[in-house]
């Protein structure tokens, strides 16, 4: 009730201020027309005698103008405190025009008085032009009155409320990954820098195909590792991108390391600009769990959909198997023929030779006790399944390259070993993954295991297009690796993806592990759960309501998520949001951020105009000039079979020679 009478009280106190500025202007006119006003007799002597004796002690007569503009005070105070509805059509353009044309009519038609023509026409043409622009004044001042201040619909994508200070420090370190950046924050872009300062707390790397997460991130996290002297190991999905920026950068990094790095590549595709390793070296197997790890991990990238089905009978058998023969090849004359093709090669022999050779060895009677229970118990159809869901997938390895590539011994995987640390780059095959990546897998596996170790060189593993190979002891290698100065990036599109190719456990264990993350574009379920994760925000909320007389706007907070998934979902090439980790002595206030990397096109292009290719590193041209590169593989993979056959009977002629081994001797 008390409100209704101050708006009551108001609203006549504006309206004697605008009945003040139109006597203001009838006492102007009457003033300056008074000519006119005599001719038409209107004029009145007390008026006059009134208006006289103000003039002569205020002197506000002195001037045209004076009236004028103590009219135009009046009217702006009438104005000011006008209730209206308000209008969206409403603009600062309309009631500029309204505000421009009433000072022309208003202000500056003095001259009309003075014009050569008879008094009562100058006087009614001033009267008009004066009442012109007072009403294009007058409606300029409503129009301001009903202006819709504070628009909604100025920031419709809630760009100001989402928007947050960002890391501006460059945090460096003799570990840190520094990406510049530019961010938007109150109406303007800023500087900033992602500081990643504990590579080895694992670095994930999401984005749809094109996002910039290759360009943009990993690329950087080669490049400035290598310049401060980590030993590495890149996994390069479209093998040569990655790998031909390790070895330049490499080269002009060399002085960063205190002993000289070796570059090594491995590539099934051109024996030429290939390194020869044999994964499963004897050297670095000390245990029958270690042959079951590469068994594990081969089989499983043959297999997928046996990544989801871990523990099933039909899963293992074919493990156990190819595990035993793995290290029955380790304790075969000292593990001479222990590589992965002998193993293939062994497993291909009939089984009433492989089972005689295996269960000759006590250390392996035990772990094939069920192959020997279905053969002793007759069951030979079951033990031909075993044995065919171990041989069916191996068989699809069998390739001349690929054999020669993993029988030679120019390298070991230890890339971290202080006295000799190594760049080593795996390249894949889009056209041939199928068939790569379950020896590339072996690869990883045993790298995962031997350079997570104490004492050993801070060394950087570079997973991209992680779901293309199974990687091992994946989870492990995040959870264990900081304290061994191991710093893992992997990269791959979203979550979904990893959950598919490494199930449901594996997955969430290491999404929830990793300490570092960036995301370009990603959509679906990785949207939200990387929204949850980077957490809410109190953020100020704002409705208006507008009825006849007045506008009222109300103000609340609440919390909101600081990136929504649509957010995320709709991020610009080049734009990345994510959260990074501290360290006790480097504390980071705002982890978060939503920025885009920025990276020198123009540098980066140089660059790579400037790259040497990586060199050719076996040479298969005889003093002739004839290439034998052909013939040489094609000798190694015959020279594998022979040897495989020779040890069967070796050790078929020993066994049955042996009276305590010849009844494992069985006629099929």
């Amino acid at each position: 009730m008390q409100q209704e009478d101050d708006l009551r009280g108001l609203a006549k106190v504006m309206e004697f201020m605008r009945a003040i500025s139109i006597l203001l202007v009838i006492i102007h006119i009457y003033w300056y027309c008074y000519p006119s006003v005599q001719e038409w007799n209107i004029n009145i002597s007390v008026v006059d005698k009134i208006l006289l004796n103000f003039n002569r002690t205020t002197g506000l007569f002195s001037s045209i103008v004076w009236t004028k503009i103590f009219t135009l005070v009046f009217l702006a105070l009438s104005c000011l405190g006008t209730k209206g509805i308000k209008e969206e059509k409403i603009t600062w353009v309309k009631i500029s025009g309204c505000l421009f044309f009433g000072f022309i009519f208003f202000f500056l038609n003095w001259w009309l008085l003075h014009l050569p023509f008879p008094i009562a026409f100058n006087t009614a043409l001033y009267i008009t032009t004066m009442t012109i622009g007072y009403l294009f004044l007058l409606v300029g001042g409503l129009w301001m009155s009903r202006l819709l201040k504070g628009n909604l619909m100025e920031d419709v994508f809630n760009t100001e409320n989402e928007s947050f200070m960002q890391e501006i420090r460059l945090i460096e370190n003799e570990y840190s990954i520094n990406l510049p950046t530019r961010f938007y924050y109150q109406k303007k872009w800023n500087n900033g820098w992602i500081n990643v300062v504990n590579p080895f707390r694992a670095s994930i790397v999401l984005g749809t195909p094109g996002s910039g997460k290759s360009y943009a991130v990993v690329n950087n996290y080669i490049k400035q590792h290598i310049s401060k002297g980590f030993s590495m190991y890149i996994y390069d999905f479209k093998f040569d991108d990655l790998s031909t920026i390790a070895y330049n950068t490499l080269l002009k990094n060399v002085d960063k390391y205190k002993v000289k790095p070796k570059f090594y590549v491995i590539n099934f595709d051109n024996p030429r600009k290939s390194h020869r390793c044999n994964p499963i070296n004897p050297t670095f197997m000390t245990d029958i769990s270690d042959a079951y790890e590469s068994a594990y991990t081969i089989m499983l990238n043959l297999n997928r959909t046996w990544i989801q089905k871990q523990g099933d009978f039909f899963v293992e058998s074919p493990i156990i198997l190819l595990a035993a023969i793995i290290w029955y090849l380790k304790i075969y004359k000292g593990g001479k023929y222990c590589t992965f093709p002998h193993a293939i090669e062994f497993l291909n022999r009939r089984y009433a030779d492989i089972f005689p050779i295996l269960t000759s060895y006590p250390d392996l009677e035990n772990y094939l006790s069920p192959f020997m229970d279905a053969w002793e118990g007759g069951a030979q159809d079951q033990l031909q399944g075993q044995i065919a869901s171990a041989k069916i997938p191996l068989s699809r390895m069998i390739s001349h390259q690929l054999y020669w590539v993993m029988t030679g011994d120019d390298f070991t995987l230890d890339i971290n070993n202080p006295e000799e640390p190594k760049i080593l780059c795996v390249g894949n095959n889009p056209d041939r993954q199928n068939i790569y990546s379950a020896a590339l897998g072996l690869y990883n596996s045993r790298i995962v295991r031997l350079i997570n170790k104490k004492g050993r060189l801070k060394s950087s593993v570079i997973i991209d297009e992680l779901p293309t190979i199974y990687f091992r002891g994946l989870d492990n290698l995040i959870a264990t690796a900081r304290s061994n100065k191991v710093a893992v990036c992997l990269g791959f599109q979203d979550f979904s993806q990893l959950t598919r190719d490494y199930g449901d456990k594996e997955a969430k264990v290491v999404m929830n592990t990793v300490g570092n993350i960036f995301s370009g574009q990603v959509v679906g379920e990785t949207a939200k759960t990387l929204s949850e994760r980077f957490g809410k925000v109190l953020q100020k909320r704002q409705s208006m309501t507008i009825n006849q007389r007045e506008k009222s706007t109300s103000i609340s907070t609440q919390m909101d998520s600081l990136i929504p998934p649509s957010k995320i979902s709709n991020l610009t090439q080049g734009m990345f949001v994510g959260a990074v980790s501290d360290n006790f002595d480097e504390r980071i206030e705002q982890k978060i951020f939503h920025a885009e990397i920025v990276v020198d096109n123009a540098l980066v292009a140089n660059e790579t105009k400037s790259f040497k290719p990586i060199p050719e590193i076996v040479n298969f041209t005889d003093s002739d000039g004839n290439d034998f590169m052909q013939q040489e593989i094609d000798l190694n993979y015959h020279q594998v079979k022979k040897d495989v056959l020779n040890i069967v009977k070796v050790e078929l002629e020993r066994i049955g020679g042996d009276e305590n081994l010849r009844h494992l001797v069985k006629k099929v």
